[in-house]
């Protein structure tokens, strides 16, 4: 009787440290970032490189973060300066100089007036959240303002950092697998992960003549034949041909600097109206001619005068309203 009571005293004892055991909470990591470069943006290729320091405090000595580091989206990751040290308190230290070439998922549907956001993602590969968690530092900046906000060498060239949008959130990642380890029944395993979310804009009128102005331009062109006397009705469509080959041209050219999309874009948006506005030029000449034909001059030079009207304030009416939708 003794016996069983002393064995059941043991079971009890046994149950009561494993259950204490599996609740005991994760690790915290706490962890800063300080970003002191931003270049090479390659709106095409969906990249950009990432200069900046982080570094972790934490308690538990299994955690290396020097070689279990983690950063989904990046390409490459060359580590420039790394350091590994105790604190006072008895915590480790591990302080990262790290170069990433990140890819990331840029918006066009409103270029040049995007807007873009810039996202790094920091997790441990060796240990999930049931045993490590990060915990923002929030002492200091976030960032280079003096480098990054269009003042030094490492300024973003033509972009600028919206300080609002501006955010590190700490989160998890979840991948459906469980790696090949056994012991993980289901295949499924969650990472704590601390996310860096930078938005940046740029100021993009200059940019916008500059992409667009052979478009206007050739439109403009198409429009002058208007003022070319219906008598020489070959001259009317020889502009007007001209000019939308021309425009042809700027959208292939605009394209080529761009990421594919399966999107209808602003630049789509524009240079279809241009070619739409374009080809009715060509059908009003070609009504003009038909009228003329039929010795109708001056319901002619009426349909034409009517017609030069209706499309210029059309057009300016409706890229009026496609940019101010985008910017």
């Amino acid at each position: 009787m003794l016996m069983h009571r002393f064995c059941l005293l043991v079971l009890f004892s046994l149950m009561l440290t494993n259950g204490r055991v599996a609740a005991q909470p994760p690790d915290t990591v706490r962890t800063g970032i300080y970003i002191t470069s931003i270049h090479d943006i390659d709106f095409r290729q969906k990249e950009f490189t990432m200069i900046f320091w982080v570094w972790f405090t934490y308690k538990n000595p299994d955690f290396d973060f020097a070689k279990y580091l983690e950063i989904p989206q990046a390409k490459t990751i060359h580590t420039l300066y790394s350091s590994v040290d105790t604190t006072e308190s008895g915590s480790n230290y591990v302080l990262l100089k790290l170069q990433c070439v990140m890819k990331d998922s840029w918006k066009i549907d409103d270029f040049p007036f995007n807007r873009q956001s810039l996202r790094l993602t920091i997790e441990n590969a060796q240990y999930d959240n049931t045993t490590l968690v990060f915990a923002k530092d929030t002492t200091g900046e976030i960032y280079d303002r003096h480098a990054l906000m269009g003042y030094g060498l490492d300024s973003l060239k033509g972009w600028h950092i919206d300080p609002d949008s501006v955010r590190i959130t700490i989160g998890v990642k979840d991948y459906e697998t469980n790696f090949g380890d056994a012991s993980v029944m289901q295949p499924h395993m969650v990472y704590s992960a601390y996310k860096v979310k930078i938005g940046i804009k740029r100021n993009a009128w200059a940019l916008f003549w500059k992409i667009f102005i052979g478009m206007y331009i050739a439109f403009l062109i198409a429009f002058v034949s208007f003022y070319i006397h219906i008598d020489h009705i070959d001259a009317r469509f020889g502009l007007t041909v001209g000019a939308l080959f021309a425009v042809v041209g700027n959208k292939y050219i605009i394209e080529a600097s761009l990421p594919e999309s399966t999107s209808f874009t602003l630049v789509d948006a524009l240079h279809g109206l241009t070619f739409i506005f374009i080809f009715t030029v060509i059908a009003s000449n070609s009504r003009v001619l038909w009228r003329k034909k039929r010795n109708e001059v001056e319901l002619a030079n009426r349909i034409d005068k009517i017609h030069r009207l209706i499309l210029v304030s059309v057009y300016l009416a409706v890229n009026i309203y496609l940019i101010a939708s985008a910017v």
